[in-house]
């Protein structure tokens, strides 16, 4: 009788052990494959947090818009090519963008990343992204999109590493801290732009109004401008930041004047604006032109008066850009300092 008690009891026990691990929640990441002629977007809005959405080789005809955290959007390389609808019908597509990231003004939307896929021929950006966290952008090929390649505002820790932007109408990669709104500068917490390749854009790469941002690694040429980093009269100031070991060469690409800038052709690295940056390690080669902002390092004066202030331009390789490869159009009093440069002409004198 006491061995049919303990093979009952075993026997429940192990009855309840099945339906507790049946009735256990599926936590479980998935991926998510999209084929050519499916739509990517039906994909992203069925993934779940921590989820990947795989898109398989071929071109797909629409915009992407991520609002789940820890998504994962990933292509096949430049064999996986979205491009615009005939028509979008999303609120990304209509405001001509390819891939948008969106978090909201209250919550910023964490660990999404978007990889190894194409981005072209958008009327805005290829890959643009709004109040997010801990963002990667990694392997994207950005190219000929009218505004520009990859953008953000309002994010932090975000992370750009081994793409391609090419042939867009403004900058290859563009982070503010606003797009369309006048405030001062937001600190990043140590947004990375790294190892990218960008070339034949109108800049190469913008920085406007950030704090605690590094850009190390890049290879920036064919572009009007190779890299903006720009601050203004608002507070607190842009700067903080660190340009390192970049790869600046040729940028002479003549663009046309705008509202806020002059003609761009033959300008390295500029600063303006912008306090306690370091520019450091770069090899800056061959950009020349005529115009106010061409040369190899510049400080440049603010078109709305803002100073640079105490900024430091140190052990760079600079040569044959034109009109100078080192030129400072700060006052001696502002604390910018130059010392170590390799390189044989600058405005003033004495910089090299």
């Amino acid at each position: 009788m006491m061995k049919r008690h303990i093979v009952f009891f075993l026997g429940t026990v192990g009855f309840v052990a099945s339906c507790t691990a049946v009735a256990a929640p599926d936590t479980a990441q998935r991926t998510h494959l999209v084929h050519p002629g499916e739509s990517i977007q039906k994909a992203v809005d069925a993934a779940k947090a921590g989820d990947t959405v795989q898109v398989l080789p071929g071109t797909y005809h629409e915009s992407v818009k991520v609002t789940t955290p820890g998504l994962t959007l990933k292509g096949s390389g430049t064999a996986t090519v979205i491009e615009p609808a005939a028509k979008a019908v999303d609120d990304c597509g209509k405001r001509g963008n390819g891939v948008c990231v969106s978090g909201t003004k209250t919550k910023r939307l964490k660990g999404v990343t978007i990889s190894d896929l194409k981005v072209s021929g958008f009327s805005n950006t290829g890959v643009i992204s709004v109040s997010t966290d801990d963002l990667t952008v990694r392997g994207v090929t950005a190219e000929k999109n009218a505004v520009w390649g990859m953008a953000e505002e309002r994010s932090e820790h975000s992370t750009y590493q081994a793409n391609t932007a090419r042939n867009n109408g403004d900058a290859g990669i563009f982070l503010a801290n606003t797009i369309t709104a006048e405030a001062g500068a937001v600190d990043t917490k140590g947004t990375l732009i790294t190892g990218n390749r960008l070339e034949s854009n109108r800049i190469g790469v913008t920085v406007r109004r950030l704090r605690n941002l590094t850009v190390t690694g890049n290879n920036v040429t064919g572009n009007c401008a190779g890299v903006f980093v720009v601050g203004d009269e608002n507070k607190p100031k842009a700067g903080a930041l660190t340009v390192r070991g970049n790869h600046v060469v040729k940028n002479n690409k003549y663009c046309a004047k705008t509202e806020r800038l002059p003609f761009l052709q033959g300008s390295g690295i500029i600063l303006t604006g912008v306090e306690k940056t370091d520019v450091t390690g770069n090899e800056v080669t061959g950009n020349s032109g005529t115009s106010p902002m061409s040369g190899g390092i510049l400080l440049f004066k603010s078109f709305v008066g803002a100073t640079s202030d105490n900024n430091r331009v140190r052990d760079n390789s600079l040569r044959d850009n034109s009109p100078a490869d080192l030129a400072n159009q700060e006052s001696a009093t502002s604390g910018n300092t130059f010392a170590r440069n390799l390189c044989r002409a600058s405005k003033p004198a004495g910089l090299c």
